[in-house]
């Protein structure tokens, strides 16, 4: 605070580095300073009934950075008439694409928070093909490290962006369909239905 106001920390350490100026010179100095703004994107949701389940989606003007199953429709915060922006109308679009059996993959912009590791690991899953699985052991190899398995599990549960980034496509050693966070019943009807599309194989687990 300065004389009653508020200062930016940017600004004070200017202000300090002043002390001895003329007030000509001060004022020169301050008057190139640009406070840096950090804006905050609107963010929106929405919901999409599956075939499996109520899916709440998630975005901003410009990404994806949530596809979760969850129980009940939450009770919208702040203003619920907003127009949803389009990407989220054409992610819901190719969710049921998906589902339908006519979309392998999907090609809208997704930005989903996480350490460095948690990044790597979901754009690896991201290079899972349609179809295909892969064990926990194999993704940590991919990754460089197989003594990080544990550490990729925790990654991979931890991926808040179902069915497009395929972390339900990981799976045991055992081809056993461990932990998924959606349910392991719906693992197991991704993982058929996709199986179905790309060969026609009916049953897997």
């Amino acid at each position: 605070m300065l004389n009653g106001f508020i200062v930016d920390g940017s600004v004070l350490s200017i202000i300090q580095q002043c002390n001895n100026l003329t007030i000509q010179q001060f004022n020169k100095r301050i008057k190139y300073y640009k406070p840096r703004i950090n804006i905050m994107p609107d963010f929106f949701s929405t919901y999409y009934q599956s075939p499996v389940g109520l899916l709440k989606i998630s975005g901003a003007e410009n990404f994806i950075n949530e596809i979760l199953f969850i129980d009940n429709i939450e009770k919208p915060q702040g203003d619920n008439k907003k127009k949803l922006p389009t990407i989220i109308i054409n992610c819901i679009e190719q969710l049921i694409q998906y589902f339908n059996g006519e979309r392998r993959s999907f090609d809208f912009a997704l930005n989903q928070n996480g350490t460095e590791f948690q990044k790597r690991v979901w754009n690896e899953l991201q290079g899972i093909p349609f179809g295909k699985t892969i064990s926990y052991l194999e993704l940590s190899r991919r990754l460089g490290d197989t003594k990080a398995i544990r550490a990729a599990a925790s990654a991979n549960g931890k991926n808040n962006i179902s069915i497009v980034v395929p972390c339900h496509r990981v799976i045991g050693s055992k081809n056993d369909l461990v932990g998924y966070a959606g349910g392991i019943w719906r693992k197991k009807w991704l993982l058929e239905h996709e199986a179905k599309i790309a060969y026609g194989v009916q049953t897997l687990f």
